[in-house]
């Protein structure tokens, strides 16, 4: 959008009137953290969590089977499919290590809150981004797509349990 400042819509405007742009090119255009944009997000497209949440919320996703797990930054954006391993806390990490082609140690520490996002064009998109003291997502899991690009449907169903269930009241 090229329109003068003062025309400009509202962030939380402009977010929800563009489901299909990434959060990081909305953030990136009106300066502010990606997490600033998906907290402006209305309510239908954007659940957030404590980040406290954290290893309950990915040992429910180490159930869900294969997912994209995905790092967004300035300098790469890297996609890998495969299922979450359980982990456990250690040496002031969360371990997730196992026969997955995911697999490392996360700074669980630093997550500070989570967001369950549910955006996206023609096709819906749901993912659980994980948001570090800086407001830039640590991490982000997606639920997957099916051979026809639909999602899949028993992660469908996994995903909004865990909204609804971490969901402040």
């Amino acid at each position: 959008m090229s329109t003068p400042m003062g025309e400009r819509p509202s962030l939380a405007q402009r977010a929800a009137s563009s489901p299909g742009d990434l959060l990081e090119h909305i953030a990136h255009e009106y300066g502010v953290s990606t997490f600033d944009v998906a907290r402006s997000l209305p309510a239908d497209q954007a659940t957030i969590v404590p980040g406290v949440a954290f290893a309950e919320i990915m040992q429910d996703i180490a159930t869900w089977g294969d997912v994209l797990f995905l790092i967004h930054n300035a300098d790469i954006v890297l996609e890998c499919t495969g299922r979450i391993p359980h982990g456990s806390f250690g040496h002031g990490y969360f371990n997730i290590h196992d026969d997955s082609p995911i697999g490392g140690h996360i700074k669980a520490d630093n997550c500070q809150a989570i967001a369950f996002i549910v955006r996206g064009l023609n096709r819906p998109a749901m993912s659980v981004q994980f948001y570090n003291a800086s407001g830039e997502a640590m991490f982000k899991i997606f639920v997957r797509r099916d051979d026809k690009r639909e999602l899949i449907p028993e992660q469908v169903v996994k995903f909004e349990s865990l909204r609804v269930r971490c969901a402040p009241n």
